[in-house]
């Protein structure tokens, strides 16, 4: 569409410059012809300087003589019966008539180039500023887009993994399409329907799907449209937008990203009277103002659900909050199987493996994977993407990459070799662990090697002695190389990390320490506003977080110590699983425990 439009310009253009070009070749001619008197032109004839004639019955025009050279001349012809005879006794070699235009040529002609330069001054200066003024008033509009639901329409059977969502959302469906049945027992529309969750779950998704199930007018919008460097911008789109739905009513109004505009107010540097929270203003009072009976639904999106303003999510504003989590097992296998119907996958491929082995993931994280191992594939000229192909996607997502061409020496690979099999060793003895699906030290990313331990169920809740447990997994690296290699390196310090981060959950929000006891002393994570909380108390005396500081040390002291034992305990399993390892670069879940039994034996 733009090409056409900049042809359409060019050869604008290219007509004005060639009628530019005529006209003025024109008038250049009109200036070089020098207007005679009759008399004169007479005089001229008689002299045998004229050579050539054009006579018109308003004008005659030719050439003369003037001393060396020849120049164009016109005059108004008088009545004059004899002039043939005596252009042909002065022996004018060219004489010739021409037709009368009329006067409809004449007045193009003479009125034609005036109306020519009107217009392209119009065009120039005129309308330019016209257009100017109009993107100037139009500059308040709502750049909300709605959506064609005879193009794009997507109904609940395209959502997968999220039942209790659906299940939710169809009553706002049932209402639009069947209003009279909750009005005759005095029900409302619910004003606002506020979908959180955290990002690639699904929630723009589900307001298409709505708009879809119930056939109205789906307009959609980002909280940032709305905010603009110019005051008063935000508050007046809010108001075009609601006018646009409230004319194609009813109408579904989802506004994506909400917290963008939706943020509590008074909660930033300097204080609230900004733009956004003007913005804000206005969406409450267009929320609060309207009538449910018109029909229009405004539902919002957002992972921050913390950080929205209190009289946003008021009753009669967003009256729901549906949360959409992450899926389970379930339905990340209804996920991988509406994606996997894009792709060509190889005969009897179990997805409820891949389902498995990805918890955690959204369903923007398996439609990645799904892409990725038909990208796998295709490089590998198959003819369809089988089981390896997802495993390997999946591996990539995780940890990044396959960096073979990154040299290791074997000093180093051995070190990274007792790393990764020190992880393994502790994950199969220690109980409560997640099985290992594989180790490798291949590098992938910034990492030189990994462990990838797939869990065999989703968990909703963690123990202590799993946790600790855990660590001592983490921990199992670092107490490999001392073990083996007798000193220690940089290589665990991605699972230090890791280590302090869960010890200090423990000891300051889950109340995992018998030394603190059952408190949360976890900081609020609230904004800071100017002049009240910039001196904000921790909440616990310098001898707690000293014995915060104690604490977390002992307990990462103790599930080093641990890894340490299992490791020493297990020697020659360790020192088996390395030296596959160093032999091979990958090691599956099965040779690992053929190797610890083995190594038992």
């Amino acid at each position: 569409m733009p090409l056409k439009k900049n042809f359409r310009q060019l050869l604008f253009w290219l007509l004005a410059f060639t009628l530019f070009v005529a006209v003025y070749q024109n008038i250049k001619g009109v200036e070089r012809e020098r207007q005679i008197p009759y008399s004169e032109f007479k005089t001229k004839l008689r002299d045998k300087d004229v050579t050539k004639v054009t006579v018109r019955q308003d004008l005659i025009r030719g050439e003369m003589k003037d001393g060396d050279k020849t120049v164009p001349f016109r005059t108004i012809p008088m009545t004059d019966p004899k002039l043939i005879e005596d252009m042909e006794a002065a022996g004018v070699k060219d004489f010739q008539a021409e037709a009368d235009r009329g006067w409809i040529a004449t007045l193009i002609l003479n009125v034609g180039w005036i109306v020519l330069f009107i217009f392209l001054w119009w065009f120039l200066f005129i309308r330019q500023a016209q257009m100017g003024g109009k993107q100037a008033m139009s500059f308040g509009k709502s750049k909300a887009k709605q959506q064609d639901m005879k193009k794009q329409k997507v109904t609940f059977k395209d959502v997968a993994g999220c039942d209790e969502t659906k299940e939710e959302l169809r009553d706002i469906v049932d209402y639009l399409k069947n209003p009279k049945k909750y009005q005759t027992l005095g029900g409302e529309l619910p004003k606002g329907v506020l979908l959180y969750g955290p990002p690639g779950t699904g929630k723009t998704l589900l307001a298409r799907a709505v708009a879809g199930e119930a056939g109205v007018p789906f307009f959609t919008s980002s909280g940032s449209e709305f905010v603009e460097m110019f005051v008063g911008v935000g508050a007046s789109r809010v108001r075009d937008l609601f006018e646009r739905a409230k004319k194609s009513a009813p109408a579904i109004i989802f506004l994506d990203e909400l917290d963008a505009v939706g943020r509590s107010r008074f909660a930033g540097i300097g204080g609230g009277h900004d733009e956004r929270e003007q913005t804000l203003n206005q969406m409450l009072v267009e929320l609060d103002g309207f009538e449910s009976k018109e029909g229009i639904i405004l539902i919002g999106a957002t992972n921050r659900p913390d950080v929205l303003d209190t009289a946003l999510l008021r009753p009669g504003r967003f009256d729901r909050r549906i949360n959409v989590p992450v899926p389970d097992i379930k339905g990340r296998l209804e996920i991988l199987n509406v994606h996997a119907r894009k792709v060509k996958l190889t005969e009897g491929t179990d997805l409820s493996v891949i389902a498995r082995n990805t918890p955690g993931f959204t369903g923007a994280d398996l439609a990645n994977i799904v892409n990725e191992a038909a990208i796998i594939a295709a490089k590998k000229e198959q003819k369809s993407v089988d089981l390896k192909d997802l495993e390997e996607a999946i591996e990539k997502s995780i940890a990044g990459p396959q960096r073979k061409s990154r040299i290791i020496s074997d000093a180093e690979k051995r070190v990274v070799a007792y790393h990764e099999a020190g992880h393994t060793l502790v994950a199969k003895i220690l109980p409560g662990c997640d099985p290992v699906h594989k180790v490798t030290i291949v590098p992938r990313g910034p990492a030189l090697g990994y462990t990838l331990q797939m869990p065999i169920e989703d968990k909703y809740l963690t123990s202590k002695t799993e946790i600790l447990n855990r660590l001592c997994v983490l921990l199992g690296g670092r107490a490999a190389e001392e073990i083996a290699i007798g000193e220690i390196t940089t290589g665990a310090h991605d699972d230090l990390s890791k280590v302090t981060s869960y010890v200090h959950k423990m000891v300051l929000e889950f109340g995992m320490s018998d030394k603190i006891g059952p408190l949360s002393l976890k900081k609020e994570e609230s904004e800071v506003f100017l002049g009240r909380d910039l001196t904000r108390n921790v909440g616990y005396s310098n001898e707690t977080a000293r014995s915060v500081d104690e604490e977390i040390k002992r307990i990462v002291s103790d599930c080093y110590m641990k890894a340490k034992a299992v490791l020493t305990g297990n020697r020659k399993a360790l020192d088996a699983i390395a030296g596959k390892l160093i032999e091979s670069e990958v090691v599956d879940a099965a040779e690992i425990d053929a190797l610890i039994a083995g190594a038992k034996a």
